[in-house]
Parts: structure tokens; sequence; C-alpha cells
């Protein structure tokens, strides 16, 4: 039989022992329990205040409105330490901060009424630089298939700012010469209500080439390029809302307007189904709709968590011209499991289902080679298609995390301090392409693929991510390829 004692001290020792005689002797006759003077600890906090350090830019109700908790909400005590885990990475994953971390002080052990602060170092927001990337779609087929010529590098001025007001809102306005003229300007406000559940986004661009991706041939681009004039002009306007309700889900929707043109020849002679029908121009309204569940610990690299992305998009509403008609969905799921404090599991499935099965124009029709949607060993093939299915496996191990102080030698204070990590990646990829249209000039597509290899990541600050990958292919090419990603 369990049982609490009422203990009392006393200088008589014979008292006390004949206290705890008579006590213990009642319990044995009567079966009762006597309790402890002192009652069981609280299993809970109160979140009596919050305050913030380290923000000179970013306003207060910005990094507020990412913690999982309020003042005067109660926490558990078991929950602790994976709510403040959880109010970090949401910090962080706002992209503002170099580093952030959630302590609590001021623990009154009467009332449990604890004071949380939260502690940050803010990134470099402002960005006014000289401009420069590759035209084409990565690293190595610029420099493989293109011999890294200098005529294919875009430049200008790029002057961003990622916190504008100090409400996390970006503008961008890009001034770009080069492969490709371009003019464009965006706007972001994360949200406006006094909730901070709804935002606005506006984004206009104006573009021309005189070099042009008109055809896949062999699953490779061909191009048409003409010294005297532009061969390739485009302009876009689009209007955003967006609508958080909670941390974790994001919704978002856009409408566009996009009027194309190109040059007569690629038209009528080099590709009539650039625009189908051997058009030049291409003029439509867009409308689409984005949703997002959102667990990551750390987006440019995430090692827990999950990813749950779906996008409905509808080129051609009937109201501005007949030039484009599709409806297409994206889905993605990715998920990540740390296995110890070394080890790390990632998978994600991604697909694209093309409702209306029709020939659809040219340069609308993109499956596998652009962007996230690209296989480990195929990174100089392009695969077009109304429809695709692509899973990707990496098993990561962390070799090292160092932090490198370098003093005073380095000017700007945020940039002072500069903390790694470097991991291992073993990678496997499959995929498949549905290209109903296909011209037989392609062999990649309506088969399965796989590719993979062995990579060496190192992160950088929080979400400066460079990958050095050797790769191979269903056809055994291999390769060495670079990806990184700056996340500006």
């Amino acid at each position: 039989m369990k049982s609490k004692l009422l203990l009392i001290c006393h200088p008589n020792r014979m008292r006390h022992s004949l206290l705890l005689a008579l006590g213990l002797l009642f319990m044995t006759f009567t079966g009762q329990e006597i309790w402890a003077a002192e009652t069981d600890p609280p299993t809970y906090i109160i979140v009596d205040s919050i305050s913030i350090e380290g923000n000179r830019k970013t306003l207060d109700n910005v990094i507020l409105r990412e913690l999982p908790f309020r003042q005067g909400d109660t926490i558990s005590l078991d929950k602790l330490a994976e709510t403040l885990q959880w109010a970090k990475e949401q910090v962080q994953n706002t992209g503002m901060f170099r580093e952030a971390d959630i302590v609590y002080q001021n623990w009154e052990g009467e009332s449990n009424r604890v004071h949380l602060q939260v502690q940050v170092k803010e990134s470099w927001y402002l960005y006014p630089i000289p401009y420069m990337e590759l035209a084409d779609r990565n690293f190595n087929v610029w420099w493989v298939d293109h011999n890294g010529s200098l005529e294919r590098l875009i430049y200008g001025l790029d002057f961003t700012h990622r916190n504008f007001t100090g409400n996390r809102d970006r503008f961008q306005l890009k001034f770009n010469l080069g492969y490709t003229r371009r003019f464009a300007f965006s706007y972001e406000l994360p949200f406006f209500d006094r909730q901070k559940i709804f935002g606005l986004s506006f984004k206009t661009e104006m573009a021309s080439n005189r070099e042009l991706n008109y055809l896949t041939k062999s699953d490779k681009q061909e191009f048409f390029k003409d010294e005297e004039s532009f061969v390739y002009r485009r302009f876009r306007t689009t209007l955003g809302l967006s609508c958080r309700p909670g941390l974790r889900i994001t919704h978002r929707l856009w409408f566009s307007y996009q009027h194309n043109q190109i040059a007569d020849i690629v038209a009528q002679e080099l590709n009539p189904d650039f625009f189908l029908e051997g058009r030049s121009q291409q003029r439509y309204l867009s409308l689409s709709y984005n949703y997002a569940y959102d667990t990551r610990d750390q987006r440019p690299y995430p090692l827990k968590g999950e990813l749950i992305t779906f996008n409905a998009e509808k080129d051609g509403l009937g109201l501005v011209s007949k030039d484009r008609n599709a409806l297409t969905f994206h889905a993605r799921v990715a998920k990540f499991w740390p296995i110890g404090e070394r080890w790390n599991v990632a998978a994600a499935l991604r697909g694209k289902y093309s409702a209306i099965r029709t020939p659809q124009p040219y340069n609308d029709n993109r499956a596998l080679g652009f962007g996230d949607n690209t296989m480990k060993g195929y990174e100089y093939y392009i695969i077009d298609g109304l429809d695709m299915g692509m899973l990707s496996t990496s098993m990561r191990f962390k070799v090292l995390q160092k932090r490198i102080n370098f003093g005073k030698i380095i000017p700007v204070e945020r940039w002072r301090e500069l903390p790694f990590r470097i991991y291992l990646g073993l990678n496997g990829d499959a995929g498949y392409v549905n290209n109903p249209f296909d011209r037989n000039w392609n062999t990649f597509s309506n088969r399965m693929l796989w590719g993979g290899g062995v990579s060496l990541d190192a992160v950088f600050f929080f979400d400066k991510v460079f990958k050095f990958e050797y790769s191979f292919n269903h056809l055994g090419e291999g390769g060495l390829f670079l990806h990184f990603n700056m996340n500006i």
C-alpha cells in the first residue's frame, strides 16, 4: 500500500518517534492515507510576458506573429522544450534572421509564471548590388553544353530589400542586360489586416531575348539566335492575395495577364507549335490557387517535418483571347526524418496532371528539368509532357558543424561569424513523364527514368546551401554537378 506520511520535526526525538508509530498504527487499522502537506508541483507554466531582443529593423509584431504562444497562454511542462524549439524554427524560417533563440527568464515558483525572451540576430536585408545570373537552367548546362560562354550571362542592377518597412515586406527592382533584357518590379506584403492573416503581392515584368529555346530534340534544348533583332518578347503582370490562418497553413490566389511574342521565323518555320497553329503571339489571363502545409524545421535544408503543396492553374479565361487553354494541377508531398543526432532521411513525391487533354504550346508543356523538378543525373536534359511523377530520396550524414569568427577583419558586424554545416548524402530519384503528342524526337518520355549518386552539402548561416553532387542516370552517364541556393 502506497502511503504519504505527515512528518513533524521536533527536538524531542521520543515524541517524534511516538507520533510516527501512532501514524503507522492508524493507517494499519483504518486503511486511511495521510496526505503530504505539500501539494504536487505544477505541470504547466503561464507565459507572463514576452520580450524581443536584437531586432533593429524588424517590428515586434512580425516576430510575435510567428510564435505558437501568446501572453497569458498556458504551456505544459512536458511540451515546453518542444514548443520553444517550434517557436525558434518559425522565427528562423521567416528568412529575416541569421540566428534565433527562445529563452525563459524570471520563473516565479509560486505562480509558475515565466517571462519568455526572443533573441534574434538580423540578416542583411538590403541588396543594392550588381546582379549576375546564368541564362541556362543550371551551372552544368552553361559550363558543359555552352562552354561557359559569357554571352549567356544576365547582368545588371538588382535592388532588393527583404524587410522594406520592417514588416517582412519584400521590395524588388531589377534591371538586366546581357542575354536577357529585363525590367521587373515586385512588392509583397505578408499581412495588412489587424489579425495578420491576409497579405498582398504585385509583380510586373518586361523581358526580351535575341535567342530562344524553340524545340526539344533528343531530350535537349534547341536554340535559335538572331544577332540583329529580338526573337522573344514577353510581358506579365500579377496580383496576388494570400491567407495564412495559422502558422502551418497558407493559401494563395493569383490573377495575372501575360502577353508573349516570337519572331515569325520561329512561328512559321522552326516550330509552329511554339504557340500552336503557327501563332506569333500569345495573350491570356490566368487564375491560380496554391495551398501549402509546412512543418519543416528549416526550409532551405530541412532535417525534420513535412511539406504538402497543391496548385491548380487555369490558363486562358476566355476574356482576352483563345490563345491558351489549359487546366493544370501540381502536387508535392515531402517528409524529413531525423535518425539520431547525425543521420537524416528525406523523401519527396511530385506530380503534374493536365486536365485538358489536347496538345499544349511547346513553351507551356514542361515536365522535368526545370527548378525543383530536376532528377539526379538528368541535369543536361529536359523532358516535356502533359503529366509527370517524380520520387526523390536522400540519406544524409552530418560530418561537421562549426562556427568561424573573423573578428574585426570583417567590417560588417552581421557577417563576422560564419556558422556552417557539412553533410554527406546518398541520393536516388525515379520519374515518369507522359507525353502523348511527342514527335518521336525524344526518348526519355513515356518510360521509367532513374538516377542517383552521392553529394557533399554545405549549409552556411541558416539559408545558404551549396551542393556538390556526383550523379548518374539510366544511360550510365555520370558527372559532377553544382547546385546552390543563396535565398536572396
